[in-house]
């Protein structure tokens, strides 16, 4: 049952990237709307299509961790 815990654990740290790179589109986004207030828009969508495909990356790793737990038992 340790192995088992130990690999749901792992597949679980995807999240850790997930939210850097939430964090850091976001603050780059920030930027580039101070920089250019008119291509707010374009940069809000862009962001938020990415930010989507991160997390979707999180829940997978979620999902694969639950997988691991409840098949392996």
């Amino acid at each position: 049952m340790g192995i088992i815990a130990i690999g749901a654990g792992i597949a679980v740290l995807v999240g850790i990237g997930a939210g850097v790179g939430i964090g850091m589109a976001t603050g780059k986004a920030t930027e580039s709307i101070a920089r250019q207030p008119e291509a707010s828009g374009k940069i809000q969508t862009a962001l938020l299509l990415g930010c989507a495909l991160a997390e979707a990356t999180a829940i997978y790793g979620l999902i694969v961790s639950i997988l691991i737990i409840f098949m392996l038992k």
